[in-house]
């Protein structure tokens, strides 16, 4: 039976929105499958760049959040980390598993994504390959367009409906392959291969390292806050954040939760925006206060009048400022 004799193909591939997403789904495209995406988002990735690369080729998108999962894996990777807090095979894991479930439950054939064989150490070796194949559940159901005559052939190449021939042979961390690809297509618009994912941030890494360490409840604003200011931890239950820019103190200020953390501004003199997630005991938000003002252009030699904002209402202090370097032996490093 001929191929138009058959019903559609129809593939699901993750989509991160680089070069390679779009190249895997293309190449599938061009012998008559019907491709269509998934992408992810947590606090540490968002779709921005699958949206782009969906409006630039017209492939539909879908986009599912999955935080609640992802910190669960998060918190013990079986595959462990990376060389910051990136758990990038498990991360890989548990999106094709959520991919699968939604293949199942909408009849697509069968998985795909835009992974190069040797492209990066940890996540895209054979081995790693085969490992997150493996545990996904989805064994000999997952596609990888670009490097598939390296791999052994898929369930789908075997019944023949994807053509094994059409398909690549990519491997390397080699561009150029993709750069002629890219101009076959007529694909002009893609960001550089460069991660988008928080988690492989050395600064940020050790911000989450430290919440992990104390315990603390991982919640989506809490992991939002990583991203800006200074993180110095007062004590071991206790911790502020400190503002370094106009823009910090305004991404600060959005992240506040007025029924249980306290907020301090210098009065008076241009400064930060401090935040003490969860609040403090009176000592600590004295030393927050000194903190503060240290960080502002209030005299360092002289007591100065601080704000203290908290679900009980707002007060004011006077200290005498702790200067940046006094404060440095809090600074989560």
């Amino acid at each position: 039976m001929s191929r138009a004799e058959t019903k559609t193909i129809r593939a699901l591939g993750l989509c991160s929105g680089g070069l390679d997403s779009m190249l895997a789904a293309l190449v599938l495209r061009r012998q008559g499958i019907q491709v269509e995406w998934i992408t992810f988002e947590t606090p540490f990735f968002t779709a921005d760049k699958a949206r782009r690369a969906a409006a630039q080729t017209g492939i539909a998108l879908r986009i599912q959040d999955i935080t609640a999962d992802y910190l669960v894996m998060l918190k013990n990777p079986p595959a462990g980390y990376g060389k910051n807090m990136n758990p990038c095979m498990d991360c890989h894991t548990l999106m094709f598993r959520k991919a699968g479930e939604l293949m199942l439950a909408n009849g697509y054939d069968f998985l795909f994504s835009g992974e190069v064989l040797g492209q990066r150490p940890m996540s895209q070796t054979a081995s790693s390959l085969r490992y997150v194949e493996k545990h996904s559940g989805f064994d000999g159901n997952i596609l990888r367009p670009l490097s598939a005559q390296r791999l052994p052939a898929t369930v789908m190449e075997q019944e023949g409906r994807v053509d094994r021939a059409q398909l690549l042979a990519l491997s390397g961390r080699s561009r150029k392959p993709q750069m002629d690809l890219a101009a076959q297509f007529g694909i002009v618009d893609f960001p550089t291969p460069a991660g988008g994912c928080l988690l492989t941030d050395p600064g940020y890494s050790r911000r989450l390292r430290d919440l992990m360490d104390h315990e603390v409840e991982l919640t989506p604003a809490g992991l939002h806050l990583l991203q800006h200011g200074r993180h110095l931890r007062l004590n071991a239950t206790t911790k502020i954040v400190v503002g370094r820019t106009q823009q910090d103190n305004e991404q600060i200020q959005k992240l506040v939760d007025p029924q249980c953390d306290v907020t301090i501004k210098v009065k008076g003199y241009p400064g930060p925006t401090v935040l003490m997630p969860g609040g403090g005991l009176p000592p600590l938000i004295n030393l927050a206060a000194c903190i503060c003002a240290g960080y502002s252009k209030a005299p360092k030699e002289q007591p100065c009048a601080v704000q203290i904002s908290s679900s009980s209402g707002v007060q004011t202090i006077t200290i005498l400022p702790i200067t940046p370097q006094e404060a440095k032996r809090f600074l989560i490093l």
